[in-house]
């Protein structure tokens, strides 16, 4: 794991924003398509604002979640609603989007629908995840139903989970997919994560998923 440092949280936002950018052109001068996996929540808006107005071939870019709750992107709490409002705007909204859900169909037989769709667009060419308090990352959650599959070196590329204590279930990209990724970044916030994301590197990635991806990942952290 290599970590880095900002002075605050804008100044991370912007040199993030360059260092994706960054990677997505150096993937397509070598791929006709390159795959780029990104988080929900609200850390990673003010990324995604700066990186939709970055010119560069966003028609050979697929955009996909690392993770979503299974609702309609007119819901509230849809991540692909986030994306499509923060990041697939401007320039960007050139690239193609990779939806998973589906309506009518339950998590469960939703992933097990798009999962083969899915393959054409892996390796992954660029990642980037996000932190919870308690570990997760993607929709990877300590002690969810369904995560220990997921987290199987043969789940299949989309899975169905239900964190505990949660009433939405979700669908996420297994730990094999993330650590597929040929480059790896997450954005962490605050010293309580600074503190989470160090104590995860020694314990099992049952109880702790993000340490399942750090040995090849650049976190980025400011207070």
């Amino acid at each position: 794991m290599n970590m880095i440092e900002y002075a605050d949280r804008e100044m991370l936002a912007m040199s993030v924003a360059n260092v994706l950018a960054g990677e997505l052109r150096k993937s397509l001068a070598v791929q006709d398509h390159v795959t780029f996996a990104l988080p929900g929540g609200t850390t990673p808006g003010p990324i995604f604002e700066m990186l939709s107005a970055v010119e560069l071939e966003w028609s050979r870019v697929r955009v996909m979640l690392t993770d979503e709750r299974w609702v309609d992107e007119e819901n509230a709490h849809s991540n692909t609603r986030l994306v499509k409002n923060t990041l697939l705007t401007g320039v960007a909204a050139e690239a193609e989007f990779i939806p998973f859900y589906r309506d009518g169909l339950s998590a469960a037989d939703g992933a097990a629908e798009v999962a083969p769709t899915l393959a054409e667009h892996f390796p992954l060419s660029l990642l980037l995840l996000g932190m919870g308090a308690d570990m997760h990352t993607a929709s990877l959650f300590p002690n969810g139903e369904g995560v220990g599959k997921a987290m199987a070196n043969d789940a299949p590329l989309l899975c169905a989970v239900q964190p505990a204590d949660q009433d939405m279930v979700r669908v996420t990209l297994p730990l094999h997919v993330l650590n597929g990724s040929m480059s790896t970044h997450v954005v962490i916030f605050g010293d309580d994560k600074r503190a989470a994301v160090e104590r995860a590197q020694s314990l099992p990635p049952e109880e702790a998923p993000i340490g399942a991806v750090l040995a090849n990942a650049t976190v980025h952290w400011a207070a």
